[in-house]
């Protein structure tokens, strides 16, 4: 059974979606600019968060449990195509379950995040260790470690990992 709220949740999300008006889509730019713009992204935190560009708040979506798996995944499948509006996506791993993937996805909302007209960005909560890993026993990179052989030397710069 579907939950009574999903309705109106999806029209939120749809309603979220980016709609560029012609003053919003970047001309192009003197290199100058380019470098400027480069130079802002590298080295200062974005000051908005998605949720700020998008209107949707974390308080809007009902918590994991009172969800069905079908209804987290009809939630992701939406709020993914709403992203994609924004030149945003979130990375993670095939093997999560659907109610962390659904609590990971709608906590894009609170984390700051630049808006780019090109290409996209991500939000990537892997730090490549899956010590402390965000994804604790769902973290791709298990697999990866277990096929480096006991016996390499991880500290010899000269050493080719076997992926």
């Amino acid at each position: 059974m579907r939950h009574p709220y999903l309705k109106h949740l999806l029209e939120d999300i749809s309603k979220a979606h980016r709609i560029l008006s012609d003053l919003e889509i970047e001309r192009p730019k003197m290199e100058e600019d380019n470098f400027e713009a480069l130079e802002r992204w590298l080295y200062e935190d974005p000051p908005n968060t998605f949720g700020d560009y998008c209107g949707l708040k974390v308080e809007d979506f009902p918590p994991s449990e009172q969800l069905s798996d079908e209804d987290m995944k009809t939630v992701c499948k939406a709020f993914k195509k709403m992203m994609y509006s924004w030149n945003l996506d979130i990375d993670l791993p095939a093997k999560l379950p659907i109610s962390i993937a659904y609590t990971m996805t709608v906590d894009t909302l609170n984390q700051k995040t630049a808006i780019v007209n090109e290409g996209f960005m991500t939000f990537d909560y892997c730090s490549g260790s899956p010590e402390g890993c965000a994804f604790k026993a769902y973290c791709p990179c298990i697999d990866r470690i277990k096929d480096i052989p006991e016996d390499m030397d991880l500290d010899n710069d000269n050493v080719d990992l076997p992926y």
